[in-house]
């Protein structure tokens, strides 16, 4: 494992994003914070940083326990951090939220069709 790895590089090691090209999008669009701060995708990560991140399905907050560049296993990936609590309960609290609410947009997939259309103008 090496001591200075980017940011973009250890999301995509921790297996935050399938690509580090994602990671380093969020990381431009403010969507990961190291110890509370906006970050470039240049910074290194170091031991015990907190890092927020938004992957645009789920939030976390994790604390660094290990710096690689290299990605492996989700087993390993998941030696990379640690999870804070507060993390861990807001995520199965979105879980439950999404469980019991079905957001209506997500079961369309692209442009509605004709009868698609008719079906939402009923509906309202």
């Amino acid at each position: 494992m090496s001591e200075q790895v980017r940011i973009d590089k250890w999301l995509w090691a921790a297996r935050f994003f399938k690509t580090r090209s994602l990671a380093a999008e969020a990381i431009d669009r403010g969507r990961v914070k190291i110890n509370e701060e906006h970050c470039k995708t240049s910074r290194h990560v170091h031991l015990d940083d907190l890092i927020d991140i938004d992957n645009g399905s789920a939030e976390w907050q994790v604390r660094v326990r290990g710096v690689s560049s290299q990605r492996g296993s989700a087993t390993i990936a998941r030696q990379l951090y640690e999870e804070t609590a507060q993390s861990i309960l807001r995520r199965e609290q979105q879980a439950e939220q999404r469980r019991f609410f079905i957001e209506p947009a997500e079961a369309l997939r692209g442009r509605p069709t004709k009868r698609d259309r008719r079906l939402l103008d009923r509906s309202k």
